[in-house]
């Protein structure tokens, strides 16, 4: 356990490290195209693009491509002041949205390229903050934040706090400067710099990890030049989903990708935490016999839920302004569900937009 505790501190000393960036009074001058891949996604897109209307951004520099993975109604965009373009996806391969990314690179004539989701919403200096930061830095990759918006039921925010863990854990990675996670509903990256990667050729087996798998390539070839953007001006707002079974099956997804990483320490930081929880399960079925052993277990919650906490807080006061709850609870049952999603994930198939994978 002592491998346990010394990474999520370490995580949490990362996060520390990566500093707030709030710049957004330079001119606008980057050319962004947004690449939105969706299947069936009628009722979120009009949310989506109706943030994009709201952008401190002018229409002229930006463009958005929806790629339609063969929904089964098309989807009538309405008129904005900026572009926005529909195309079929064209598959190839075992993974529908690294389709969905090629196959809309077709058509970018930007330099830089932003990835989100079709049921996200973006806040309104987005792409302003991401155009400053690219002014003042040497950069070929961002990563940004991701957030839920939910209710107060005990579904919505364990999903919270499951975020708010591995934001934490993708933001203090980047501060120790090991890097190796990132989500794909807020993700920049250079149209050069995909192309001299040669796009996902490799990963292509893996159904999911557009976002991952890419950022371990970069970073393994740029490493200096892959930042992660702390920024609340930067944050992209999500919707949770609604049942733990569509839950169980989103993280199956998430976690299926783990075992094809590029890095090293993403894999060694995946096996420690299974560890930890599959440890803190083994103590509670030991202290069913002993009354020794059921008070290190006692101990040894106390301890784990204070040391989580410390990242998980630190990742939650950045992403939201609401107070956690549950906090204690869902750490008590994180373990259960997290070991069980791990080894689903090694033999299991999963369902996503009414396929399995």
């Amino acid at each position: 356990m002592t491998f346990y505790f010394t990474s999520i501190l370490g995580l949490s000393y990362g996060f520390t490290k990566i500093k707030n960036y709030e710049e957004i009074g330079l001119k606008p001058k980057t050319a962004f195209t947004i690449i939105v891949p969706f299947r069936d996604e009628a009722n979120n897109l009009p949310i989506l693009l109706e943030s994009l209307t709201q952008l401190n951004y002018p229409a002229n520099l930006f463009q958005v491509i929806l790629v339609d993975d063969e929904s089964k109604h098309k989807f009538e965009v309405p008129s904005f002041n900026f572009k926005v373009s529909v195309i079929d996806n064209y598959r190839v391969s075992n993974s529908p949205k690294k389709d969905a990314i090629v196959t809309a690179m077709q058509q970018v004539t930007t330099n830089w390229i932003i990835t989100t989701d079709a049921d996200c919403r973006v806040p309104k200096n987005w792409l302003l903050t991401l155009d400053n930061y690219i002014q003042t830095h040497d950069v070929e990759m961002i990563a940004g934040a991701v957030n839920y918006e939910g209710t107060d039921t005990f579904l919505h925010q364990f999903q919270q706090l499951d975020m708010a863990s591995l934001q934490g854990a993708t933001i203090g990675s980047f501060g120790i400067g090991k890097g190796f996670m990132c989500n794909g509903a807020n993700l920049a990256y250079t149209k050069s710099l995909f192309e001299s990667l040669n796009g996902f050729d490799g990963n292509n087996t893996t159904a999911s990890g557009d976002d991952v798998f890419l950022l371990q390539k970069a970073i393994d070839t740029l490493p200096e030049e892959v930042h992660y953007l702390k920024s609340k001006y930067n944050i992209v707002s999500t919707q949770p989903v609604n049942s733990w079974s569509a839950l169980f099956n989103q993280r199956v997804r998430w976690a299926s990708k783990t075992s094809s990483y590029q890095s090293n320490f993403g894999k060694i930081l995946a096996l420690i935490v299974f560890a930890g929880n599959v440890a803190w399960l083994f103590a509670v079925g030991w202290s069913m016999y002993s009354f020794i052993m059921l008070q290190n277990l006692l101990f040894f919650i106390i301890l784990k839920i204070v040391i989580d906490a410390v990242l998980i807080l630190k990742a939650n006061r950045f992403l939201s302004s609401k107070k956690t709850s549950y906090l204690i609870v869902s750490s008590l049952l994180y373990p259960i569900f997290s070991s069980s999603v791990a080894l689903y994930s090694l033999f299991g198939k999963y369902e996503w937009k009414e396929r399995r994978f």
